[in-house]
């Protein structure tokens, strides 16, 4: 069991966040989604270099905002309990979980000694426990915290990753085990972002019973894909679990980015198109399941591109240049898109989105 997490106070947060800005919050809420269309929501950074979270219409038209002491990352939604988080980008250690339906002040909670967010995480299936992916930096071990939605987010355990450098994370169809991309990389905060065990990663996938935080299932990738670095995972049509993949070899290697495994079977690697490949340069920044279409979405800053690919047969069905494409969330057809210059599907904002989108409603 882990120590107590500590609040951030109202006066600490007001002060790292600059009076002025909070001041322009809208009275009603951040996430009060009673507009219908308000169904997507992103980390962004403002043009004064501050740091929020927005809602999005299905247009990308911005809702509300809401104010973050930090630069977020990705984030973690559930109807259940009407509250989304936003998470820290590694290595940072806040996290601010909101009421989407208005009913509940923010709060905003601290990392334990000795640990930091890896910008991930996710909630239990009936809303109350948080799970967030961390570093137990000292002991270089990836770590899932829990924190109890009733205690007001306070700490209340944690279990192992079963790997090293734990990313992104999503709970499986059933809601009994986490699926973890276990990037493989091992990092420090007194070093920042620095990757430092790039010559011996680890990637693997791993499956993590939720009652008891035993392992069920793990997949370490061949020595042949040490260098493919497990990154982001979601949930397919059929329950299946899909990641994408971030390579840290030669840039003239073309090794698999995409893929799906269930419990109790082994990994399949996607044989995307070689332009395919070449076009997404080596890197997929997000990945979404559109299930009630049977879709994939990937995205590729570096590439500035977005895909869609047949969930069944791995076809891709369509390729489009995006500039810094950023986040990925699946739509009432196909994908949501955004982009780190404001854009968001064929909408521009005065902010620079962050790379992650989720989806509040119409799931």
């Amino acid at each position: 069991m882990g120590a107590t997490t500590d609040l951030i106070d109202r006066r600490n947060f007001i002060k790292m966040a600059g009076a002025a800005w909070v001041a322009t919050l809208g009275a009603r809420g951040a996430f009060a989604l009673e507009r219908a269309d308000a169904v997507f929501a992103s980390a962004f950074m403002a043009p004064d270099g501050r740091y929020g979270v927005a809602t999005l219409t299905e247009a990308g038209e911005i809702v509300e905002r809401t104010v973050l002491p930090a630069r977020a990352h990705g984030m973690a939604h559930s109807a259940a309990s009407k509250r989304m988080v936003a998470f820290a980008r590694r290595p940072g250690t806040y996290a601010m979980i909101l009421s989407t339906d208005g009913s509940a002040a923010p709060v905003v909670i601290a990392a334990a000694e000795g640990r930091h967010f890896y910008g991930h995480g996710c909630f239990s299936a009936d809303g109350r426990l948080l799970y967030a992916t961390e570093n137990d930096f000292a002991a270089n071990r990836g770590m899932i915290g829990i924190y109890d939605g009733s205690k007001h987010f306070a700490r209340v355990g944690e279990f192992p990753t079963y790997g090293i450098g734990p990313h992104d994370m999503t709970l499986s169809a059933d809601g009994r085990m986490l699926a973890i991309a276990n990037g493989g990389i091992e990092t420090h905060p007194d070093f920042g972002r620095t990757k430092l065990n790039l010559d011996h990663m680890e990637p693997s996938l791993t499956l993590v019973d939720t009652e008891t935080g035993a392992l069920v299932q793990k997949h370490t990738l061949p020595a042949d894909l040490s260098r493919l670095s497990t990154r982001h995972v979601d949930i397919g049509p059929k329950g299946e679990i899909w990641f994408a993949c971030q390579y840290e070899g030669a840039r003239d290697d073309l090794p698999p980015l995409v893929g799906h495994f269930s419990h109790g079977e082994d990994l399949a690697f996607m044989a995307l198109p070689e332009s395919t490949t070449e076009a997404l340069a080596n890197y997929v920044g997000a990945i979404a399941v559109n299930r009630n279409e049977g879709l994939i979405g990937l995205t590729s800053p570096k590439g500035g591109i977005a895909v869609t690919l047949d969930a069944r047969s791995g076809v891709v069905l369509r390729q489009e240049h995006v500039t810094d494409a950023a986040g990925v969330a699946a739509a009432d057809h196909g994908f949501a898109v955004s982009s780190y210059d404001g854009r968001f599907r064929d909408h521009e904002n005065p902010v620079a989105w962050d790379q992650h989108i989720i989806r509040l409603a119409r799931s």
